[in-house]
């Protein structure tokens, strides 16, 4: 069980920094972001921020999210007024769209960098190289090593 909650957790993680690479991404294009939802189907915590009133979701089945945008190929939005027209994403420029796509596997990227950073910077545990007895005549027994003797740490 202990793993299944550890899996949706990091899970969770990897999508919100994704959406949030995509939302960031948007707002800097200044695009209207209509809903920022982590997870599908029923919405279990809502709320709304901001001056948009951007709706963020948690939502039921944690296993993706998605960052709704004003989108004039959305027939489900209905009309939209003339003062958020300029502001759709599909309004956008080439190159706005496209870092608002790329932003969402970039922002992965940068996660993964900082992560694999970190790891360097703290460092990790792992278990030391202790030999068995060497058999006689080998290189090992030549060089001196016995049982118990650790390979790449200093002794006293």
């Amino acid at each position: 069980m202990l793993t299944i909650i550890a899996f949706l957790v990091a899970l969770t993680v990897l999508i919100f920094v994704h959406e949030l690479g995509h939302y960031s991404a948007a707002r800097m294009f200044d695009v209207k972001v209509l809903r920022f939802s982590i997870g599908f189907g029923k919405p279990l915590l809502s709320w709304s921020v901001g001056r948009d009133r951007t709706q963020w979701t948690l939502a039921a089945i944690p296993l993706g999210g998605y960052v709704r945008m004003v989108d004039e190929r959305d027939e489900s939005q209905g009309a939209i007024s003339a003062e958020d027209l300029p502001r759709a994403f599909t309004r956008q420029s080439l190159g706005a769209r496209a870092v608002i796509v790329a932003a969402g596997p970039a922002a992965n990227f940068a996660l993964a960098a900082l992560l694999y950073a970190t790891l360097g910077w703290v460092g990790v545990m792992e278990p030391a190289a202790i030999i068995d007895s060497p058999r006689a005549q080998t290189p090992a027994a030549s060089a001196g090593f016995e049982g118990g003797d650790r390979i790449g740490t200093t002794c006293a």
